[in-house]
């Protein structure tokens, strides 16, 4: 990475928590972009043709928008190497962890309709989902967690540290949702108070699918469906699992190691914490509306948007966010085959980056991080004036 992208990214950022025809392997194609003038931006462009070839990436879909606006949307390389089909903006990706943005969103939207507080006690008698999972009595850590535990990741435990460890993927192909939570309520002791220690966990996230079924009475994806997708002019996104989607890349492994099967009932369990598959445009609709920008409206209330972006005593990390002292947010999405990531930058842009594999190179996502902002920086790149959306 250059000096100026260093620049910007560790100014930015910093250091979070965390190749058929045409050749694959050689210089990716790409689809149209989406730009009236159909230029290309070059900065961009030799910024993302650099990265692709240095990490081994075969595909990667690029949206950005600037005060509302879609002003750049473009395909890089093959979504099937092997059938010799191109990227383009229609092309659709496993989001990963990004959903867990989209997952706040729906438990701020039942907190609006006042089905819900931030404080609400999640197991035990009286709390949202009662003692329906595992085998009561709850130890007091249990009883004790809240829904903003669960949206910070201070739950006190059940985190990813490792592959080994994350509850939220053991046994995958032989427990439900519901079935993981009463295992894991039986089996994996808490080790800290709720509250207190920031930890990663993905089955916090998929809790807060199963509150979002209890309160709505919709199952979770109806519910996202109709209270955020739809808001958002969105019909394309799904849950992943059951097979290959319609537009859906092919994923390719790196250091031996093979993507998740298009069946595979982890991807389907992880619904709320991680089981969308979207195209990146799909995902800059649902920015646009929840950015706190005066531009588009935001689906939610000025004040909510502010609760959702305010991040916790123990972290920078906020309501399926991280949130920096310059108030940029961005929040990245991993899992084998697939790496993704979204950015809201206080200048007025958003940028989301998915891509058909992931590198394990200790230096791939500070260069992810940097790829865009040289571009946000430089008062000679032309964005386009109107909405390409």
């Amino acid at each position: 990475m250059g000096t100026y992208k260093k620049m910007f990214s560790v100014l930015m950022f910093g250091l979070y928590s965390i190749s058929c025809s045409g050749q694959p392997g050689s210089d990716p194609p790409s689809s149209e972009p989406a730009n009236p003038d159909g230029q290309n931006i070059q900065t961009i462009d030799d910024e993302i043709r650099g990265f692709m070839g240095r990490y081994d990436v075969p595909g990667l879909s690029l949206a950005i928008t600037k005060d509302g606006n879609l002003v750049y949307a473009k395909g890089y390389g093959w979504a099937d190497k092997e059938m010799a089909v191109k990227v383009d903006t229609s092309s659709t990706f496993r989001i990963a962890s990004l959903s867990k943005f989209i997952t706040s969103i729906g438990i701020m939207t039942l907190q609006e309709k006042g089905a819900l507080s931030l404080g609400d006690k999640v197991f035990g008698q009286g709390a949202i989902l009662g003692t329906n999972y595992g085998t009561p009595p709850y130890s007091e850590y249990v009883r004790d967690i809240t829904i903003r535990d669960l949206l910070q990741h201070q739950l006190g435990g059940w985190a990813n540290s490792s592959d080994d460890s994350d509850p939220a993927f053991e046994r995958a192909d032989l427990m439900t949702v519901g079935e993981l939570i009463s295992w894991t309520l039986d089996n994996r002791p808490l080790e800290n108070p709720p509250g207190t220690v920031f930890d990663y966990s993905n089955l916090g996230y998929q809790i807060l699918g199963l509150v979002i079924e209890k309160l709505s009475s919709h199952t979770y994806a109806q519910f996202i469906q109709k209270n955020v997708l739809t808001a958002a002019g969105i019909t394309n996104m799904h849950i992943a699992g059951g097979g290959r989607a319609k537009n859906e890349v092919r994923y390719y492994g790196q250091d031996g190691r093979e993507p998740f099967s298009y069946g595979s009932g982890v991807l389907s369990r992880l619904n709320s914490a991680g089981g969308w598959i979207a195209s990146a445009i799909d995902l800059m609709r649902i920015m646009v509306r929840s950015d706190g920008f005066n531009t588009v409206p935001d689906m939610l209330d000025p004040s909510t948007i502010e609760m959702m972006t305010t991040p916790s005593d123990s972290s920078n990390y906020t309501f399926g966010l991280y949130v920096n002292s310059l108030d940029n947010w961005w929040h990245s999405g991993s899992l084998t085959g697939t790496e993704t990531w979204i950015v809201r930058a206080h200048q007025g842009f958003n940028w989301v980056i998915l891509m058909n594999t992931k590198s394990y190179d200790g230096n791939f996502i500070s260069d992810l991080d940097g790829l865009i902002w040289p571009a946000v920086y430089n008062a000679d790149t032309h964005w386009p004036e109107i909405d390409l959306f």
